[in-house]
């Protein structure tokens, strides 16, 4: 009698973590061809197309586009969340956190259509409300926190106006997915947002802060020498 509800429940665990692999793979898939092409140019039967499944197995994870557009953008939130607080853990200093930051930042921007906020603006009111909370609330808390260490730590200068650069900071973050900017430029997002990161920490820092970014900034350039980065 064990033996047989032994194996009840261990068929049971068995579908439900085949169905929470399903889910996980749909959301993995759904990210790249987002990130790649644009929230509004992808369409159901393009994510399931390329999983080699049917559009009717997607919907029994997800019941619209706009439910797995929003559980993709929570996904990337929560990654993201756990990305900052490994650099902020593991930072030497402010200064380092923002460099360790910057090196995600790269990664994640060098994949990412220019047009998916735009998309997710437009087309997808749920999923952004949740972008606006997270840029307004989580990220600016980060960078307010990182300000205020860069003080503490005497590489920014001690007379800013802490909520004016946090959030300064946080609106520049969205200005190269403007498409107005973004069109002008030969550059991709990343390198964009790479220049702005430099642009912003020059600003803020002291001129001990000043000494250090430029010593990160050549260690950067040695370690892309190599072949690292």
């Amino acid at each position: 009698m064990e033996t047989l509800v032994t194996l009840k429940v261990s068929v049971v665990l068995s579908l439900v973590m085949t169905d929470v692999d399903t889910s996980i793979r749909i959301k993995q898939k759904a990210h790249s061809l987002f990130w790649q092409y644009g929230l509004r140019s992808v369409s159901m039967d393009d994510i399931a197309t390329s999983m080699g499944i049917s559009k009717k197995t997607i919907y029994l994870y997800f019941a619209d586009k706009d439910e797995l557009v929003d559980a993709v953008v929570e996904s990337e939130f929560k990654k993201n969340e756990s990305i900052c607080e490994h650099d902020k853990i593991n930072s030497k200093n402010a200064i380092h956190e923002i460099f360790l930051a910057m090196d995600q930042v790269v990664e994640m921007f060098s994949s990412m259509n220019p047009s998916l906020v735009f998309d997710m603006h437009k087309y997808y009111p749920k999923a952004f409300q949740k972008f606006h909370t997270y840029k307004n609330e989580y990220l600016y808390n980060v960078i307010k926190d990182n300000i205020i260490r860069g003080i503490n730590e005497e590489f920014y200068r001690a007379e800013i106006k802490i909520d004016i650069m946090a959030n300064f900071r946080v609106e520049s973050i969205m200005i190269p997915f403007n498409p107005e900017f973004f069109t002008k430029l030969k550059y991709s997002l990343a390198e964009i947002e790479e220049e702005f990161i430099i642009h912003f920490l020059f600003g803020i820092a002291s001129p001990k802060g000043y000494k250090m970014i430029l010593k990160y900034q050549q260690e950067r350039i040695n370690i892309s020498k190599d072949g690292k980065i």
